[in-house]
Protein backbone atom coordinates (compact mmCIF):
# COMPACT_ATOMS: atom_id res chain seq x y z
CA UNK A 1 0.00 0.00 0.00
CA UNK A 2 3.48 2.55 -0.78
CA UNK A 3 4.63 4.23 -3.81
CA UNK A 4 8.02 1.58 -3.63
CA UNK A 5 7.76 -1.40 -5.50
CA UNK A 6 11.32 -2.08 -5.81
CA UNK A 7 11.51 -2.55 -2.16
CA UNK A 8 9.15 -4.88 0.12
CA UNK A 9 8.27 -3.76 3.37
CA UNK A 10 10.86 -6.13 6.01
CA UNK A 11 12.86 -7.39 2.99
CA UNK A 12 16.40 -6.59 2.59
CA UNK A 13 16.39 -7.38 -1.03
CA UNK A 14 15.68 -4.93 -3.81
CA UNK A 15 13.62 -6.27 -6.99
CA UNK A 16 14.96 -7.44 -10.08
CA UNK A 17 15.29 -4.78 -13.03
CA UNK A 18 16.23 -1.24 -13.49
CA UNK A 19 14.76 1.43 -11.36
CA UNK A 20 12.15 3.38 -12.80
CA UNK A 21 10.71 6.52 -10.97
CA UNK A 22 7.11 7.19 -12.11
CA UNK A 23 5.57 10.42 -12.10
CA UNK A 24 2.96 12.82 -13.58
CA UNK A 25 -0.17 14.95 -12.67
CA UNK A 26 -4.17 13.83 -12.09
CA UNK A 27 -5.82 16.76 -14.06
CA UNK A 28 -9.05 17.22 -15.36
CA UNK A 29 -9.96 18.43 -19.30
CA UNK A 30 -9.47 21.70 -18.43
CA UNK A 31 -5.53 21.14 -16.67
CA UNK A 32 -6.98 21.69 -13.13
CA UNK A 33 -5.80 19.67 -10.43
CA UNK A 34 -7.73 17.03 -8.93
CA UNK A 35 -6.56 16.65 -5.25
CA UNK A 36 -7.59 13.80 -3.28
CA UNK A 37 -7.52 11.28 -6.32
CA UNK A 38 -5.71 8.05 -5.70
CA UNK A 39 -3.29 6.29 -8.06
CA UNK A 40 -2.39 2.85 -8.40
CA UNK A 41 0.03 0.85 -10.43
CA UNK A 42 0.56 -2.86 -11.10
CA UNK A 43 2.60 -4.68 -13.53
CA UNK A 44 4.81 -7.93 -13.58
CA UNK A 45 7.86 -8.27 -12.16
CA UNK A 46 11.44 -8.51 -14.30
CA UNK A 47 10.66 -12.41 -15.43
CA UNK A 48 6.96 -11.00 -16.76
CA UNK A 49 5.10 -12.67 -13.73
CA UNK A 50 2.26 -10.61 -11.87
CA UNK A 51 2.04 -11.19 -8.28
CA UNK A 52 -1.07 -12.61 -8.29
CA UNK A 53 -2.10 -16.09 -7.34
CA UNK A 54 -3.80 -17.34 -10.49
CA UNK A 55 -0.91 -16.22 -12.90
CA UNK A 56 0.88 -18.23 -14.12
CA UNK A 57 4.95 -18.78 -13.49
CA UNK A 58 4.34 -18.11 -9.60
CA UNK A 59 7.63 -20.64 -9.09
CA UNK A 60 9.59 -17.78 -10.93
CA UNK A 61 8.10 -14.77 -8.96
CA UNK A 62 10.91 -12.45 -7.98
CA UNK A 63 9.64 -11.73 -4.32
CA UNK A 64 11.39 -8.78 -3.50
CA UNK A 65 8.99 -7.00 -6.51
CA UNK A 66 5.91 -5.79 -4.61
CA UNK A 67 3.64 -5.73 -7.88
CA UNK A 68 1.17 -3.20 -7.21
CA UNK A 69 1.53 0.63 -5.43
CA UNK A 70 -0.68 2.83 -4.51
CA UNK A 71 -0.09 6.73 -3.36
CA UNK A 72 -2.43 9.70 -3.04
CA UNK A 73 -1.99 12.98 -4.96
CA UNK A 74 -1.05 15.92 -3.85
CA UNK A 75 -2.53 19.32 -3.79
CA UNK A 76 -1.21 19.68 -7.12
CA UNK A 77 -2.14 16.37 -8.49
CA UNK A 78 1.08 15.08 -8.55
CA UNK A 79 1.85 11.39 -7.82
CA UNK A 80 5.02 9.40 -7.93
CA UNK A 81 6.20 5.31 -8.10
CA UNK A 82 9.25 3.56 -8.06
CA UNK A 83 9.28 0.27 -9.73
CA UNK A 84 11.16 -0.98 -12.42
CA UNK A 85 11.29 -0.85 -16.19
CA UNK A 86 8.27 -3.31 -17.07
CA UNK A 87 9.01 -5.97 -19.34
CA UNK A 88 7.22 -7.79 -22.41
CA UNK A 89 5.41 -11.24 -21.47
CA UNK A 90 3.82 -13.21 -24.05
CA UNK A 91 1.36 -11.62 -26.17
CA UNK A 92 2.19 -8.13 -25.06
CA UNK A 93 4.63 -4.98 -24.71
CA UNK A 94 5.90 -3.91 -21.79
CA UNK A 95 3.61 -1.89 -19.84
CA UNK A 96 2.23 -0.70 -16.66
CA UNK A 97 -1.37 -0.64 -15.28
CA UNK A 98 -2.87 2.35 -13.80
CA UNK A 99 -6.58 2.98 -11.81
CA UNK A 100 -6.81 6.50 -10.84
CA UNK A 101 -9.91 7.20 -8.39
CA UNK A 102 -11.40 10.45 -8.36
CA UNK A 103 -13.41 11.34 -5.73
CA UNK A 104 -16.95 11.82 -6.65
CA UNK A 105 -16.34 10.62 -10.29
CA UNK A 106 -15.25 7.08 -9.73
CA UNK A 107 -12.65 5.38 -11.32
CA UNK A 108 -10.40 5.22 -14.93
CA UNK A 109 -8.03 2.50 -16.03
CA UNK A 110 -5.11 2.85 -18.47
CA UNK A 111 -2.03 1.65 -19.49
CA UNK A 112 1.25 3.34 -19.82
CA UNK A 113 3.66 2.48 -22.34
CA UNK A 114 7.70 2.91 -23.22
CA UNK A 115 8.34 4.53 -26.09
CA UNK A 116 10.64 2.85 -28.02
CA UNK A 117 9.39 -0.61 -28.04
CA UNK A 118 9.53 -2.34 -30.86
CA UNK A 119 6.48 -4.77 -30.00
CA UNK A 120 4.14 -1.51 -29.10
CA UNK A 121 3.50 -2.09 -33.05
CA UNK A 122 1.89 -6.02 -32.19
CA UNK A 123 0.38 -5.09 -29.26
CA UNK A 124 -3.32 -5.42 -29.26
CA UNK A 125 -4.29 -3.24 -26.57
CA UNK A 126 -2.33 -0.75 -27.24
CA UNK A 127 -3.87 -0.59 -30.68
CA UNK A 128 -6.87 -0.69 -29.92
CA UNK A 129 -6.77 3.09 -29.42
CA UNK A 130 -7.44 3.93 -33.35
CA UNK A 131 -6.56 7.88 -32.85
CA UNK A 132 -2.94 7.85 -33.16
CA UNK A 133 -2.92 11.43 -31.17
CA UNK A 134 -4.62 9.77 -28.26
CA UNK A 135 -2.41 6.54 -28.75
CA UNK A 136 0.86 9.12 -27.80
CA UNK A 137 -0.83 10.50 -24.90
CA UNK A 138 -0.18 7.10 -23.51
CA UNK A 139 3.17 6.54 -24.49
CA UNK A 140 6.24 7.38 -22.23
CA UNK A 141 9.82 8.34 -22.95
CA UNK A 142 12.35 6.80 -20.34
CA UNK A 143 15.42 8.94 -19.74
CA UNK A 144 18.29 9.03 -17.10
CA UNK A 145 18.06 12.88 -16.72
CA UNK A 146 15.89 13.98 -13.79
CA UNK A 147 16.74 11.04 -11.53
CA UNK A 148 18.86 11.29 -7.97
CA UNK A 149 19.13 7.42 -8.15
CA UNK A 150 22.08 5.94 -10.15
CA UNK A 151 21.06 3.53 -12.90
CA UNK A 152 17.47 4.56 -12.58
CA UNK A 153 15.22 6.06 -15.29
CA UNK A 154 12.58 8.61 -15.15
CA UNK A 155 9.24 8.53 -17.01
CA UNK A 156 6.14 11.01 -16.56
CA UNK A 157 3.11 10.53 -17.07
CA UNK A 158 0.20 12.75 -16.78
CA UNK A 159 -3.19 11.62 -16.71
CA UNK A 160 -6.32 13.25 -17.78
CA UNK A 161 -9.89 12.30 -16.54
CA UNK A 162 -13.29 14.06 -17.36
CA UNK A 163 -14.43 17.25 -15.48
Amino acid sequence: MDNDLVKVTGQTAQALGQVVHVSGRVLDTRGQPQPGSVVEIWQCDANGIYRHPRAAGQGRIDHAFQGYGRTQVDDQGRYRFRTIRPVPYPGRTPHIHFAVHVPGQGRLITQMYIEGEPLNARDGVLNRIRDSQARRTVIVPLSSGQVSEPGALHGRFDIIVAA
